[in-house]
């Protein structure tokens, strides 16, 4: 990429991001929009407008943003707790927890900045390596300025590389302390969330799974109570069976749709008595597929027909999934927070295969169909799906080379001559070159998170949480596998393929040049991420434009024009991932070039200002996990350390530098500190601590209330037998269907 590429690159991306803020100032302003721009306000009750500063100050969000704490992030309003009842208490939510690693990261990058770009520009700078030996250069003789600035500039055995190497260990330092703190202040959070005063029902609630065949004579149900009657006596309250909820899940969810279409369709015979005809129109529908094929009929009456014949086939597989669909797995109650969590951490059984405990996630949390898979299976699920995964991030990293080899101009037009006349104008050249090979990269990635979820899942998690982080997991390696190292060795290897062919001993010398020279690449990778995605974050033209059209042409009654607008969740499976990818990257281009240092702290500032609005205005949280996303960000960050450490050690190596070795130990050190991070702080995101679970609570518990809010809604029938459907309800259970 050459100079005038790259201020191209910059100069557009910030215009983008200027022009879709601009829009945010000016569409959230109007009264119309306010149900996208501040959905989460106005499902606490609050006038999204209040005190008018908003109207008079386009900027006023900014102040907002800057003037709240911590603690008006993390005290986010549940509104979605279950139909039973709205539950309103302080949690530690995914949009918290980001903005809390934000901070850790701009903390770093910022302390990091501080000493490096002082002290490494002018090194690098004052040197005459890409002088003296043009082959050297970061970017094939087009970009010099910028290449005196990095360490490709600094000659081979030169003793300005003790600056480099000291700079990694300042890097690392910065590093521990900042995580060491953040780890232990989110510890804390977390202690302070679950001690609430207030009555969560999964703090009451225990999964186990795994349970033993049943003897002769007895039900799941008596197996279960019997057992954990005998270990718990006065504490234990009841138990709940895991039944196959597949069959009476799809007539719930046949049942409900055809009562929004029945409201759908009184909602249109309302609207035509008022156009003037005093009787109205009745709508009509298609009985055949999709409502567009075959014979015609009244809506109402159809609708209600369907309801009508729905209701009692509901009611019957209700009774027959809570008596003979029985799972081994079962969600058992206590008393007390106490002894919940003392059986949640405890080993119940001789051997670890049968009555597996563990804390229960809360009902919206459950993947129940996922509980019913036994120990040996989950296990073996497990290391399938690691091998899958593992497979499919090499066979990735095959079209991801492709892509970065393919998309630049020059190999481009060596592949197809023929475009070579359209892609040699200058305007157009220089916007292909800015942009070609970021966003096709964007687009093929943005292909991976749905899959990764799924494998997830197929792992036999218990709940929807613990899969977004084993996808996230997954995603952030996926990312810098074939992200930072396919893309900065692939490019390399392509363009230099002869001459390593004809002197393989050269692969060294032609990889560590290669990572200088892709410096540039990712800059504008981590510009165009921050300006253009934070602008449609920001923004939201698209969930704006898709709300006014379904409000225009879709939406009839209140709850579908609720529905249109409904925000849900921070994308937390690849939200996490993308920055851990960006911290990476300028981790590793730290040293090499110091000049991406603050492009990422823009990347965070940004991410930090526009998240923290989300968080205030829009995102409305599905569940809560209590931080245990937490450990698995830490140790990425730890792993993103190490890389940037080992790619340092083989690139000052590679320099001829004899010191190089001094970098051995700080590699060592890092296995150690995210060690002794593990043993202190990790057990507690797994379990909740005896002290914190006794902590007193502001009224006793409503242990029915408690119980019946895990029962799900295609179980709860309108009408039911008392004497056998009360009974019936200590085998319930849900599958991930009806959550």
């Amino acid at each position: 990429m050459d100079f005038p590429s790259f201020l191209t690159s910059l100069a557009t991306s910030f215009l983008i991001f200027m022009v879709l803020m601009f829009l945010f100032t000016w569409l959230s302003r109007k009264p119309g929009n306010v149900v996208v721009y501040f959905p989460n306000r106005i499902l606490k009750g609050v006038d999204p407008l209040e005190g008018g500063s908003r109207t008079r100050n386009p900027f006023a969000w900014i102040r907002e943003c800057m003037s709240s704490t911590e603690k008006d992030v993390i005290n986010i309003i549940e509104i979605f707790h279950s139909e039973q009842s709205t539950s309103v208490f302080p949690e530690l939510q995914s949009v918290a927890l980001t903005c809390l690693f934000i901070v850790l990261v701009l903390g770093i990058l910022v302390l990091s900045g501080i000493i490096l770009l002082p002290a490494l520009l002018p090194v690098s700078a004052t040197d005459v390596n890409i002088k003296s030996a043009s082959k050297n250069t970061t970017s094939k003789g087009t970009f010099n300025d910028l290449d005196k600035l990095s360490i490709g500039n600094v000659t081979a055995k030169s003793p300005r590389l003790w600056a480099f190497l000291v700079a990694v260990y300042w890097v690392s330092f910065v590093t521990y302390y900042l995580l060491w703190k953040a780890y232990n202040h989110v510890s804390a959070l977390r202690a302070e969330a679950l001690m609430s005063s207030e009555v969560k029902p999964q703090q009451f609630a225990v999964l186990v799974r795994d349970v033993p065949a049943v003897p002769k004579g007895q039900t799941i149900k008596k197996h279960v109570d019997s057992y954990f009657e005998s270990i718990y006596r006065d504490e234990f309250y009841r138990s709940m069976v895991v039944t196959n909820n597949k069959e009476v899940n799809k007539i719930y969810k046949e049942l409900e749709g055809y009562k929004k279409k029945l409201a759908h369709a009184e909602a249109i015979y309302a609207g035509s008595k008022k156009g003037g005809n005093g009787e109205g129109t009745r709508p009509t529908t298609k009985t055949g597929c999709l409502g567009l094929f075959g014979n015609k009929v009244d809506s109402i009456d159809y609708f209600n027909k369907k309801i009508n014949e729905l209701v009692p086939k509901l009611e019957a597989e209700q009774k027959v999934t809570l008596r003979e669909k029985q799972q081994p797995s079962a969600l058992v109650f206590f008393s007390s927070r106490v002894t919940a969590a003392c059986a949640a951490q405890s080993l119940h059984a001789q051997m670890v295969d049968k009555w597996t405990a563990i804390d229960a996630p809360e009902p919206r949390d459950l993947l129940w169909s996922n509980l019913k898979i036994k120990f040996f299976e989950r296990q073996l699920r497990q290391y399938l799906i690691y091998i899958l995964v593992a497979l499919t991030i090499l066979f990735y990293m095959i079209p991801i080379g492709l892509i970065s080899a393919f998309t630049t101009l020059s190999n481009l037009k060596k592949l197809l001559p023929f475009i070579k006349a359209v892609v040699d104008i200058g305007a157009l050249k220089t916007v292909l070159e800015a942009y070609l090979p970021q966003i096709a990269l964007l687009v093929f990635l943005a292909m991976l998170p749905k899959l990764l979820l799924f494998l997830s899942k197929v792992e036999g998690i218990p709940s929807e949480s613990h899969a977004i982080r084993a996808a996230s997991g997954k995603y952030f390696y996926f990312s810098v596998l074939n992200v930072f190292i396919g893309v900065t060795l692939s490019a390399s290897l392509f363009s230099t393929f002869k001459s390593i062919q004809d002197h393989p001993s050269s692969i060294i010398t032609v990889l560590s040049d290669s990572l200088p020279g892709n410096a540039t690449f990712f800059v504008t990778f981590v510009a165009l991420k921050f300006f253009v995605g934070y602008g449609l974050e920001l923004s939201r033209i698209v969930p704006l434009i898709i709300y006014h059209l379904k409000r225009k042409y879709l939406c009839k009654t209140e709850a579908e024009r609720k529905e249109a607008w409904l925000p849900g969740d921070l994308s937390y499976g690849t939200r996490i991932p993308g920055d851990l990818l960006v911290i990476t990257i300028v981790f590793c281009y730290s040293c090499i070039s110091p000049l991406i240092i603050p492009f990422g702290v823009l990347y965070f500032a940004l991410g930090w200002l526009i998240l923290r609005n989300q968080a205030l205005n829009v995102y409305v949280p599905k569940y809560e996990s209590y931080g245990r996303m937490w450990p698995h960000i830490f140790l990425r960050v730890v792993a993103a350390l190490i890389l940037f450490q080992v790619t340092m050690f083989g690139y000052i190596g590679s320099k001829k530098f004899v010191y190089a070795p001094f970098l051995i130990p700080l590699i060592i050190i890092s296995l150690i500190f995210a060690f002794i991070c593990d043993k202190k702080f990790y057990r507690a995101f797994c379990n909740t601590a005896l002290e914190v679970a006794s902590h007193n609570l502001k009224e006793s518990p409503n242990m029915e209330h408690i119980y019946r809010s895990y029962i799900p809604k295609s179980l709860c029938s309108e009408k039911p037998d008392e004497d056998q459907f009360d009974d019936a309800l200590s085998h319930v259970s849900r599958t991930e269907s009806s959550v």
